[in-house]
């Protein structure tokens, strides 16, 4: 039941974190098997080596210990120490029903029972055991011919010491490969992802609206393909983005003139208005109410083409913002609503275009009333070389699942499908997002404290700010970058 999850943790981890770790687990179980084999060999051959030593030297004592047995009256206690014994084995003789020992510390009972079995049944065996003091190892011969028989017993420590050094050798050497395993992961996964790493930045940069961005070529041919069509692809990208922005503009210079025509017509007849019945002037009002808003469709649509061109010409200048946001409410008609200043708003300075700034306020403030029962509250904040311009309105706020779509051209939200003579044509919170991009700043919208949305333009100020005229740091949008169309 934990493989799943571990399995779905493993996958949250990033590509590099994942082919360090991969490179890491793969040196560990590789370097465990390694010193799995290399233990149990050297245990195996040690071992073999140490019993065959061992049986050797039992069987060139036993025939010493017979050689004695077999005199005229024989002193086992003698014989015993004619045997030469190593410093890691003891003697033991059973003769005559007795058992003589050449060490204190080893008798009869010290010997495995089965062995006893063994050698008095006229069979030479040998048996590992454990003792007090440690592993031993037993041989016993049988000596028929003397009625006796012999044992020789060998401790093993000196082996187990051995082979405990040896483990513990394995074993750094097993953690240093793993170590080693993980930087060369590390260094593998830099080389391998750089490319990855060159498209996703290149990708951040396009997202942000910089279309001149190319992959370099590169000296892997393997990623010749990857290069060309990653750059074909923008390019393709860059000339549908220009020839949108031409055919809006055309299509808007176009316009103008009959629009212009139109508006002049309708201006004449509205004169004589008191002259007409009264279902001509309910036309009239609807004619002149869409020539309006037929008016403000082109303005807003040129504004957009010549910003995306890089065609507006912006003066940028340092700009008081509370008194720039004072302003705009007064030229909007909203020096009733509430002007709240928190932190060094009252200082708080930009660089930026005065006009645009004031057109993206001037946009919030109509989109407020056309769509959230009007202004309740302009708040500005100035905190961390940022500066922050809040418009909370009176709405129901915005759906979460209309704010991925809010700045975007012509949306209206999801409460703005029935057209109403105050609807806008859906341009204004674009205009918002395009003009505060320019500016080097961002915008959302989020729900507001006291109910209903909260419009955000984040500014930085004039001492951290690039020069917003190039329309550096092109993020459009926060943590909920969203809104709704006016």
């Amino acid at each position: 039941m934990r493989r799943p999850h571990i399995t779905r943790r493993f996958r949250r981890l990033g590509l590099r974190a994942r082919m360090t770790l991969a490179f890491a687990v793969g040196g560990l179980a590789l370097s465990a098997l390694l010193a799995a084999v290399t233990f149990e060999l050297s245990q195996h051959y040690l071992l073999t080596q140490r019993q065959a030593t061992a049986t050797r030297q039992t069987y060139d004592n036993a025939r010493l210990v017979r050689a004695g047995l077999q005199a005229v009256r024989p002193n086992v206690s003698e014989v015993l120490s004619s045997v030469q014994n190593p410093a890691n084995s003891a003697s033991v003789i059973e003769y005559a029903g007795g058992w003589y020992s050449s060490s204190v510390a080893l008798d009869r009972n010290a010997l495995p029972l089965s062995l006893r079995e063994l050698v008095a049944n006229g069979n030479a065996g040998r048996q590992r055991f454990q003792t007090a003091s440690g592993p031993a190892l037993a041989v016993g011969v049988p000596l028929p011919a003397a009625f006796a028989s012999y044992f020789e017993v060998f401790t093993l420590s000196d082996l187990r010491q051995t082979l405990n050094t040896l483990l513990e050798a394995l074993a750094v050497a097993a953690i240093g490969t793993t170590v080693v395993g993980a930087l060369v992961g590390r260094w593998a996964s830099r080389r391998v992802l750089r490319p990855v790493t060159e498209v996703s930045q290149a990708a951040a940069k396009i997202a942000a609206g910089s279309l001149d961005t190319r992959l370099a070529a590169n000296t892997d041919k393997d990623l010749d393909v990857l290069v060309d069509s990653f750059n074909a692809m923008v390019a393709s990208l860059a000339a549908r983005v220009d020839r949108d922005a031409r055919f809006a503009s055309d299509v808007s210079h176009e316009l103008r003139s009959p629009l212009t025509t139109l508006a002049t017509a309708a201006e004449v007849v509205a004169r004589h208005r008191d002259e007409l019945d009264a279902r001509a002037r309910s036309a009239l009002d609807l004619l002149v109410g869409d020539l309006e808003r037929f008016r403000h469709l082109v303005e807003d649509l040129l504004e957009i083409s010549r910003s995306e061109a890089g065609a507006m010409d912006g003066h940028v200048e340092r700009v008081n913002v509370a008194e720039l946001v004072a302003h705009a409410m007064q030229s909007n008609g909203d020096a009733g609503v509430p002007l709240l200043l928190d932190g060094r708003a009252s200082t708080a300075i930009v660089r930026a275009d005065k006009r645009r700034l004031e057109r993206v306020l001037s946009n919030l403030l109509e989109n407020a009333r056309d769509h959230g029962g009007g202004a309740t509250a302009v708040r500005v904040a100035a905190f961390d070389g940022r500066v922050q311009i809040m418009v909370d309105d009176a709405g129901p706020g915005v759906p979460v699942q209309d704010r991925n779509q809010i700045f975007e051209r012509f949306a209206r939200g999801g409460g703005s499908s029935r057209r109403t003579p105050s609807s806008g044509v859906g341009l204004g919170l674009a205009i918002v997002a395009e003009h505060t991009r320019r500016q080097g700043g961002r915008t959302w919208v989020e729900a507001a404290p006291s109910g209903g949305a909260r419009f955000v333009v984040d500014l930085p100020t004039a001492t951290d700010s690039a020069d917003p005229a190039n329309g550096t740091d092109s993020s459009n949008g926060g943590g909920s970058s969203n809104g709704r169309g006016s």
